[in-house]
C-alpha cells in the first residue's frame, strides 16, 4: 500500500493523463526520450485504481543526470477503506444475485420461460463481471503486477462479460418485441432451444473478439507470458491496430444494440396504440426496453470516461483521484445491482417466488 519508487523512461508512460501531468512539469515525452522519471508505482497504476494525490510541481524535484522525481503517496488508511468498501459492495451485490439464481433453480416454472432464462443469464454475467472487476482492483493494490497468463484469463472474462451485457439487453428487447407484436409466433421463435443457441452465440462472439489480442501478444512478445505485468488492457496490448480493433468492435456492438432497442420500442408502441385499448403487457414491455436503454447508457460511459478524466485532471487536480474512485463505484459496481432490481423484483411471479424462498430461510 505504501508508495514504492520505480524508475521508468519518460516515453514509457503511455497514459495520456499522466503525460499531461508531466507536461505540467515542463517535461515533454516527444523530445526527452532519454530522460528518466522517478515515480511511485501508484503513478503507473490504471486510472481506476490510482490511489494517491497529485501534488505537482510542489512535490516534484529534479535529481541528478536530468532525472525528475514525481512522488505520489497514498495513505494506508485510505487504501484500506477503499478496498474494504469495494469488496463489501461486491459481496452484497453478488449475494443478492446469487439469491436470484437459487430462486430460479428451485422453481422449474422458470425453466420453460425464455424471458427468465435471459434474465438469469444476465445476472450470472453481471456476477462474473463484478468479480473480475473487484479482483483487478484489489490485485492492483496488493500485488501491483501479476503473472501475464493469469492476467489474460481474468481479462478474458472481463472483456467477454462486458460485451455480453449489451448483447443480452438486445436479445431481451427482441423477445419482448416478438411477445407483443407476434404473440402467435412467439412459442416457435423464442423456444428454449433457440434461447440457449443465442446465448452460446453471444459467448462465441465475445470470445472471438478477444482471442486476436491474445494471439497477437503471443506472436509478438511470447516471453511476456512468463513475466509479470500490470493487469490492465491498455498496459497489456499497446499496438494501435489492436486498440482500434477493440474500439470498433465495441462501437459496432453498441450501435447495433441501440438500433434494436429503438426499433423494438417503436414497434411495441405502435402495436399498443393501434389496439386502442390499455395493454398492460405492451406498457410493461415498453418500460422494460426503456430500462434496457438506461443500462446501455451506462455501458457507453466508457467512451466519455477518458475525456472527462482529462478534464478533471486539468481543471480539478485535487479531486482527480477521488473522482476516479467514485466513477469506478458508479460504473463498475452499482450497475451490477440494477439487474435484480429491474428484472427480478419488478416481475410479479419472480418476486412472489423470491418472497417464499426468503420466508423459508427466515423460518429455518
Amino acid at each position: 500500500m505504501a508508495a514504492v519508487v520505480q524508475v521508468v523512461p519518460l516515453n514509457l508512460l503511455h497514459m495520456q493523463p499522466v503525460q499531461r501531468g508531466l507536461l505540467g512539469l515542463g517535461l515533454k515525452p516527444q523530445t526527452l526520450h532519454q530522460m528518466k522519471v522517478l515515480v511511485s508505482r501508484e503513478f503507473l497504476s490504471p486510472p481506476l485504481v490510482v490511489q494517491s494525490n497529485i501534488r505537482a510541481p510542489m512535490n516534484s524535484s529534479f535529481g541528478q543526470n536530468g532525472s525528475s522525481y514525481v512522488r505520489y503517496s497514498d495513505s494506508f488508511s485510505t487504501a484500506i477503506a477503499k478496498n474494504v468498501m469495494v469488496v463489501l459492495l461486491g459481496i452484497s451485490i453478488n449475494y443478492l444475485n446469487g439469491t436470484l439464481i437459487h430462486t430460479f433453480r428451485k422453481h422449474q416454472v422458470f425453466y420453460h420461460n425464455p424471458r427468465y432464462i435471459l434474465f438469469i443469464h444476465l445476472v450470472v454475467n453481471d456476477m462474473i463481471q463484478l468479480t473480475t472487476a473487484i479482483t483487478l482492483f484489489v490485485c492492483a493494490y496488493v500485488f501491483y503486477t501479476i503473472n501475464t497468463f493469469l492476467c489474460c484469463i481474468i481479462l478474458a472474462f472481463a472483456v467477454c462479460t462486458t460485451l455480453n451485457s449489451p448483447l443480452n439487453l438486445a436479445v431481451m428487447a427482441v423477445e419482448c418485441y416478438i411477445a407483443v407484436c407476434f404473440p402467435l409466433q412467439h412459442p416457435q421463435l423464442c423456444n428454449i432451444k433457440n434461447i440457449y443457441i443465442v446465448i452460446g452465440c453471444m459467448w462465441a462472439l465475445s470470445i472471438l473478439s478477444f482471442l486476436p489480442d491474445i494471439f497477437f501478444l503471443a506472436a509478438t512478445d511470447p516471453a511476456l507470458f512468463f513475466s509479470t505485468v500490470l493487469c490492465e488492457m491498455t498496459h497489456l496490448i499497446h499496438n494501435p491496430i489492436m486498440v482500434k480493433k477493440r474500439e470498433v468492435i465495441f462501437a459496432m456492438c453498441l450501435i447495433g444494440v441501440w438500433l434494436v432497442l429503438i426499433y423494438s420500442y417503436i414497434q411495441i408502441f405502435l402495436v399498443a396504440r393501434s389496439a386502442k385499448i390499455t395493454n398492460s403487457d405492451a406498457k410493461k414491455a415498453r418500460n422494460t426496453i426503456l430500462l434496457h436503454s438506461f443500462q446501455l447508457l451506462l455501458c457507453m460511459s466508457t467512451y466519455v470516461f477518458s475525456i472527462v478524466q482529462q478534464l478533471v485532471l486539468i481543471l480539478f487536480p485535487r479531486i482527480y483521484l477521488h473522482f476516479l474512485f467514485v466513477w469506478y463505484i458508479l460504473l463498475q459496481i452499482l450497475p451490477r445491482f440494477l439487474s435484480p432490481i429491474v428484472y427480478g423484483l419488478r416481475d410479479n411471479m419472480f418476486r412472489e417466488h423470491l418472497k417464499k424462498h426468503l420466508s423459508c430461510i427466515g423460518t429455518q
